[in-house]
């Protein structure tokens, strides 16, 4: 494989996120692979949304308004109550709406579930884009979403149904789910994310609630080793977390890096200097343009229409 250009959550700065629009457009601009996020309904359909619930800033009822904090949890909605909202537009007043104060708004989208986005991309006669979807949840809020296992099985039996298995990466924060996914389908790469600033998902000195019990320290208190002994295939750690000697080691354990969320050029730039192979960028449009000019072989669009 070469440079993994990924549009996160189908390009989020661009369209509304995890939609059917946003992903139309990736896939029309060209993107080597759709980054995405999903959960499970109380009545089993696997759902494409990075909130484990229903997102304030996102979702507006049939009368037109926005949630209530903090959201009902998409595991006790049915598909049918979660086709109810409207996702195409950020609340006005909110902190995100701020951030992506250029993002286009499609009044009127809805969540999609996992088996539309395959059939767009079916659609589209896009034969070669891959897809990194990450599992939504937190060890820490159990009630939130289904238990990993349980998740990770019906997660794997769409992607299995619809025939896409050879093209798709499973990615998370919560480790646990890796671990499954590679019991259940060891062919499909898992890839393992990591924050180390913030409200950290990881220690070097410890294992915590999100490593399914693995210890860096055990490890040299390397994350690359920890991960490599975990069977994880791809090391994807915020960009703020690398530098060049981290990313040789994961290189020299055979591990793939793969940086989120790089949405700046001279970031970008300078992520592909240090010798990633691939971004996760809510600016997809803008990473062509860097990785072209760093002369990175770019992926074809192919255009459809959501």
């Amino acid at each position: 494989m070469g440079f993994d250009l990924e549009a996160h959550r189908g390009g989020r700065a661009l369209l509304p996120e995890n939609t059917l629009p946003a992903f139309a457009n990736a896939l029309s601009m060209g993107v080597d692979t759709l980054e995405l996020d999903v959960g499970v309904t109380a009545d089993g359909e696997v759902v494409v949304s990075h909130d484990r619930g229903l997102n304030p800033d996102l979702a507006r009822d049939a009368r037109g308004i926005y949630v209530r904090p903090p959201g009902a949890p998409l595991v006790k909605l049915r598909l049918d109550e979660v086709r109810t909202y409207d996702v195409g537009q950020i609340r006005p007043d909110s902190a995100y709406a701020k951030q992506f104060s250029d993002q286009r708004a499609v009044p009127g989208t809805r969540i999609p579930t996992l088996r539309e986005l395959f059939a767009l991309v079916r659609k589209s006669g896009n034969t070669g884009v891959r897809f990194n979807i990450e599992t939504k949840i937190d060890p820490n809020r159990p009630d939130e979403s289904l238990a990993p296992q349980a998740f990770v099985t019906r997660l794997l039996s769409v992607i299995e149904d619809e025939k896409f298995s050879d093209r798709v990466m499973i990615q998370s924060f919560d480790w646990r789910t890796l671990q499954f996914v590679q019991q259940q389908a060891p062919k499909m790469p898992t890839a393992y994310l990591t924050l180390q600033r913030g409200t950290s998902t990881v220690a070097l000195d410890k294992a915590t609630p999100w490593t399914a019990g693995f210890n860096p320290a055990f490890h040299g208190g390397s994350l690359p080793r920890t991960i490599k002994a975990a069977g994880g295939s791809v090391w994807s750690p915020h960009f703020g977390d690398v530098t060049a000697a981290l990313i040789s080691e994961a290189h020299g354990l055979g591990l793939r890096v793969v940086v989120w969320t790089v949405n700046k050029p001279d970031d970008m730039a300078r992520m592909i200097e240090l010798g990633v192979d691939g971004i996760i960028s809510d600016r997809p449009d803008l990473l062509r343009q860097v990785a072209g000019e760093k002369g990175i072989a770019l992926p074809a669009g192919t255009p459809v229409a959501p």
